[in-house]
C-alpha cells in the first residue's frame, strides 16, 4: 500500500497559524482527513477529543482546566499549536472557545476539527466573529498529490501523475483510505459504510428529519444523478414530499457534503436559464457511467481550487455553469472577482471541440476556455499560456491546480 499522502492543508494551516492569531477552523466531508492533519499540526498529546471521556472531562472543566492540560502558563519560544476534535457535540461549545481563545490566543494556536457537521453549527451565529478562519478540505486531487506546497499563484506548472495514483484517484475516489487502499472490495463496503453513517448518525444528530426512509431514498436517486440539473418538482414527485422539504433535504444533504450544486451563471446572457442548479457527488468514484463520472471528476476538482484559492485570499472565486433555453451549455465556469475567468467542458473520451465553448467564450470574454477530457494522455504543456477554446487532457489540466 503507498505511503500517507501530506496534505495541501498541512501546509496552508501551517503557514496560517505561524502568521495570525485566529483559530483555524477545519470543514469538510466525513472521513476526509481532517483529524489527521491536525494530528500533524498539533502532535496527537495536544489534541482534546470531545468522544474521549477524559478529555470531555476537562473541556467541561473550563478553559483553564485546558490551558493547564497543555502547560500554557510556561514561557514558551513559540505558541503551540493545540487542537479540538469534535467539539461541536459540546452544547455550548462556541461559548467554550470564545472564552478560551479571548484569554489565551496570545500564548497558543487552535485548531477547531469534526465531521462535516461543523460548518453547520458554524452558520448559527457570529458570536466567534474575528476570532477564527474558515478552511475546506477536499478529497486528494491531481493537484494534491503531485505538490502539498502553498501557492502563491493560481496555477502551477503542468507535471505528470503516475499511472498508477491517475488509476487509483479515478477508480476508487480522492477519500484518503480507499485511494491508499486500492481494493474494489474495500471500497465498496467504505462507500456503503460512509454513506450509512452520513444519512443516519448525522442527518439524526443535526436535523429534526424523521423521514429517513425517503431521505435514503432521495440520496439513493442523486447518487445516480451526478451531474445533471435538479428539477424540484419532479424530485419531489419521486420521494413523494414537497417541493419545499425536498429542498432543504437537498440543502442538508449539501451541508453534510454528500454533494453539492453548481448553480447557473447568468449576467448579461440572452435567454439564460436562472433557477435550476446542478447536482454533483462529493465522491466520484460511486458515479458509474463513465460520462458522468468524468464531469463529477472535474467538477470535484475545480470546487477544491476555488475553496483553495478563497480560504488563501487569492481573490473570490466561485464554481458556476452556462446554459439558455436553447440548450447551449458548458459544463462550469469560475468567475473570479465576478468576472468570468475559465470555462470548462468536461468529456470521458473523443476530441471533437463543443461549439459551446467559442460561443460562450466570445459572449462573456472569458481569458480561458477548455474542453478537459479524461481519456487523454498528459502533455507537457502549459494550458493556460495558449490562447482560444481547446482540447486538453484532463490530467494536464487538474495538474495546474490546487
Amino acid at each position: 500500500m503507498p505511503a500517507p499522502v501530506r496534505r495541501l492543508y498541512e501546509s496552508i494551516l501551517s503557514q496560517h497559524l505561524a502568521e495570525h492569531r485566529q483559530m483555524a477552523f477545519l470543514a469538510g466531508p466525513r472521513q476526509v482527513g481532517k483529524t489527521t492533519v491536525c494530528a500533524r499540526l498539533a502532535g496527537s498529546e495536544r489534541i482534546l477529543d470531545w468522544d474521549n471521556a477524559d478529555h470531555r472531562a476537562i473541556v467541561l472543566a473550563g478553559p483553564a482546566a485546558v490551558a493547564t492540560r497543555f502547560g500554557l502558563q510556561h514561557l514558551r519560544a513559540a505558541p503551540p499549536v493545540v487542537g479540538f476534535d469534535e467539539l461541536h457535540k459540546f452544547g455550548r461549545w462556541k461559548a467554550f472557545l470564545k472564552g478560551f481563545f479571548d484569554t489565551y490566543a496570545d500564548r497558543v494556536r487552535i485548531v477547531v476539527t469534526g465531521s462535516s457537521r461543523l460548518d453547520v453549527f458554524r452558520r448559527g451565529s457570529d458570536s466567534l466573529m474575528g476570532r477564527y478562519f474558515l478552511f475546506h478540505l477536499h478529497p486528494l486531487s491531481v493537484g494534491e498529490l503531485l505538490r502539498a506546497e502553498v501557492p502563491t499563484q493560481l496555477t502551477a506548472p503542468p507535471e505528470a501523475l503516475d499511472g498508477a495514483s491517475w488509476e487509483a484517484l479515478w477508480q476508487h475516489g480522492g477519500f484518503p483510505e480507499p485511494f491508499l487502499k486500492r481494493d474494489a472490495r474495500f471500497s465498496l463496503r467504505w462507500q456503503d459504510h460512509r454513506r450509512q453513517q452520513l444519512l443516519r448518525e448525522d442527518v439524526r444528530d443535526l436535523t429534526r428529519i424523521q423521514e429517513l426512509g425517503q431521505l435514503e431514498t432521495l440520496a439513493l436517486i442523486l447518487s445516480e444523478r451526478s451531474g445533471q440539473q435538479l428539477i424540484y418538482s419532479n424530485l419531489a414527485t419521486e420521494v413523494r414530499v414537497s417541493a419545499d422539504t425536498l429542498r432543504r433535504w437537498v440543502d442538508t444533504l449539501c451541508s453534510l457534503h454528500f454533494g453539492f450544486l453548481v448553480r447557473p451563471w447568468f449576467r448579461n446572457i440572452a435567454k439564460s436559464l436562472r433557477k435550476e442548479p446542478k447536482w454533483f457527488l462529493r465522491d466520484w468514484a460511486q458515479t458509474g457511467d463513465p460520462g458522468a463520472r468524468a464531469e463529477t471528476f472535474v467538477a470535484c476538482h475545480l470546487l477544491k481550487a476555488v475553496d483553495a484559492w478563497n480560504d488563501l485570499g487569492l481573490g473570490r472565486f466561485e464554481l458556476r455553469y452556462l446554459r439558455d433555453k436553447i440548450q447551449r451549455e458548458v459544463d462550469f465556469v469560475i468567475i473570479k472577482d465576478r468576472h468570468p475567468w475559465m470555462l470548462v467542458e468536461a468529456k470521458h473520451r473523443g476530441t471533437e471541440l463543443s461549439p459551446s465553448l467559442a460561443y460562450y467564450q466570445r459572449l462573456i470574454n472569458a481569458p480561458h476556455a477548455f474542453q478537459a477530457v479524461v481519456d487523454l494522455p498528459f502533455e507537457e504543456a502549459d494550458c493556460f499560456a495558449a490562447a482560444g477554446p481547446l482540447v486538453v487532457p484532463a490530467r494536464t489540466l487538474l495538474s495546474q491546480l490546487p
